[in-house]
């Protein structure tokens, strides 16, 4: 939807115009018999369209003696050249290879043909191919589904090492909420269309805390005191907002702190 392939039901979505947008799908297409070389150079096309474009000028310039036509060719050839120039089109060579070797790309060989590589490498080249087109915010539907753990890890440096620079943003959409402990600052959890759950990481794993108890010691909490509970085979859990809140009011010994998994299960199988 963020990047119109569905239409909304209601409402639209907007971007600012100054923001340039880079979309990773789950499921990467890329052809199979192109190199790795020549796919990461298709985030330069316009500007080789335009090089072509160029020399095409140059051609009818030694063909031609008409003046009117020499003159305008020169002109836009002129024009051109400053274009490129101005979007280091003459330096995409070297653009290519600080990324393939801060990726580790350039252990597969650039000519390497992509049908050859496994997924998380396959993932690692689409992901060059969108930080050489320099977006400021990269949306990425389930970016490491059906990885290795390595390939998982590799992944994820790459996208800390993006959100380094303060302008740039990911929107991540995933199952693998062991990845947004990792990576994201905001985290909305949607169940069957509604948002269940909104909130900063930091307040989910830091603030949020899971009670431990008997049945007893559960039926003395109040229920505005916690979020919802689930009954396990010998004891509560609960889910409070506040550990630190509930701690001063109730004398629970055990107060765990939360993964995501734990927090989105107790919000979904629990009771309030």
């Amino acid at each position: 939807m963020l990047c119109g392939k569905i239409i909304p039901d209601s409402g639209k979505i907007d971007f600012d115009k100054k923001i340039k947008v880079g979309y990773l799908d789950q499921y990467i297409n890329i052809n199979p018999n192109v190199s790795i070389n020549n796919y990461l150079k298709q985030a330069f096309l316009g500007l080789y369209e335009k090089d072509e474009e160029m020399n095409r000028m140059f051609d009818e310039l030694s063909k031609t003696d008409d003046e009117i036509i020499i003159n305008r060719y020169v002109r836009l050839t002129t024009q051109i050249r400053e274009y490129l120039e101005s979007n280091d089109f003459y330096a995409i060579d070297s653009k290519i290879g600080r990324i393939v070797s801060g990726l580790g790309i350039v252990q597969y060989g650039l000519d390497t043909l992509v049908g050859r590589l496994s997924g998380g490498q396959k993932v690692k080249v689409a992901l060059a191919k969108l930080l050489l087109e320099e977006p400021d915010l990269l949306i990425l539907d389930e970016p490491t589904s059906g990885l290795d753990p390595v390939a998982r890890s590799e992944i994820l440096d790459i996208f800390q090492d993006f959100i380094q620079n303060e302008e740039n943003s990911i929107f991540v959409s995933s199952h693998i909420t062991s990845d947004l402990e990792h990576i994201a600052d905001y985290i909305t959890f949607i169940n069957n269309g509604e948002i269940v759950i909104s909130k900063t990481r930091d307040e989910l794993l830091e603030k949020y805390g899971i009670v431990k108890c008997s049945k007893l010691e559960f039926e003395k909490i109040d229920k505005n005191d916690y979020v919802k509970f689930k009954v396990n085979k010998y004891e509560y859990d609960v889910l409070v907002e506040d550990k630190i809140k509930f701690k001063r009011k109730y004398d629970f010994q055990i107060i765990d702190k939360p993964t995501l998994d734990e927090i989105m299960l107790i919000y979904i199988k629990g009771e309030k």
